[in-house]
């Protein structure tokens, strides 16, 4: 197993840059954002222009990640699969195949992504939109040697009432997705706050990780019993404000991670950790990001052997 980050936290810093600085902090991996430059988010990145990547373009990326000692670990591009807009839903397909086609240049095994949500379709909807929408991905992606892993993120802030806007947040729906060809980039932050245990859910699952994310979660029960399980309503000023749980990094929230750790080796997972960096408290600068990262390292680094 090897540590590393998502790139997506230093969204202004080139990938030469954050490559050297990921070597000399001792990560050993780079899940790299690859949004297109027009992004709309926070926590969005384009650090590889995946939709002009030829092959000289990566084979300098190649050379770049070994002269830093780097693994490239996945290509993220995490949107709306599903999305209401038939429009959007087509540049966003159109977009991961790009990154799909990026991938098979270099080499790597797996793209990243969300199935998604229609806000305005029940679950059984957007299962059976997704069971037309997503297999001709899958074959394309499976066409190159490459595989899609959808992160477990609720993505709660994609619907208008705050219910989850990513049908791939439980091990039911997992168990669904695994069977459309897909894979699971395990993320335990956001089982935490759902109630679900992060250790026990990943156990029986862990040979369809084919990359794992590192990310936790701080609870605060006392500002639940004033909100409820769904968060603010008529006080929300964003849509992601919850108000009674924030992502923190590793080691500062309550995910306990020698139990997902072990729970991985156990399983015989020897993929990339990667760090996922949505801290409030460790954002707002450059520095501040990396000394979160750095806390991450410092957490997660003495559990893995190798």
């Amino acid at each position: 197993m090897k540590l590393g980050f998502l790139t997506a936290c230093l969204p202004e810093l080139s990938l030469p840059d954050i490559a050297a600085w990921a070597a000399t902090a001792g990560y050993e991996a780079l899940e790299v954002a690859v949004w297109p430059s027009t992004g709309g988010r926070d926590f969005e990145a384009s650090h590889l222009d995946v939709a002009r990547l030829g092959a000289a373009d990566a084979e300098e990326v190649t050379r770049l990640f070994d002269k830093h000692g780097l693994s490239l670990s996945s290509l993220a591009y995490y949107e709306n699969n599903l999305h209401p807009d038939e429009d959007r839903r087509a540049e966003i397909a159109a977009h991961l195949r790009h990154a799909i086609d990026a991938a098979a240049l270099l080499g790597v095994e797996t793209v990243g992504t969300f199935i998604g949500r229609h806000p305005g379709l029940s679950v059984r909807e957007n299962v059976a939109l997704a069971e037309r929408v997503l297999p001709p991905l899958v074959e394309y992606a499976g066409e190159r040697d490459v595989k899609i892993i959808i992160e477990n993120c609720v993505m709660e802030g994609w619907h208008p009432d705050g219910y989850p806007g990513n049908i791939a947040y439980s091990p039911e729906l997992w168990e669904w997705m695994f069977s459309l060809g897909l894979y699971l980039n395990y993320d335990p932050s956001h089982l935490l706050w759902l109630g679900i245990d992060p250790v026990t859910a990943l156990r029986p699952y862990v040979d369809r990780v084919l990359h794992a994310q590192a990310k936790d979660a701080q609870l605060d029960p006392a500002a639940r019993n004033r909100f409820g399980f769904f968060g603010k309503t008529v006080s929300r000023e964003h849509p992601w404000d919850e108000g009674w749980w924030r992502y923190r990094v590793p080691g500062r929230g309550q995910v306990d991670w020698t139990g997902v750790v072990d729970a991985l080796y156990e399983g015989g997972f020897a993929g990339v950790l990667s760090v996922e960096h949505e801290d409030p408290v460790w954002s707002g600068s450059e520095a501040r990001v990396k000394q979160g990262l750095e806390i991450a390292h410092r957490t997660l680094r003495p559990l893995i052997t190798g």
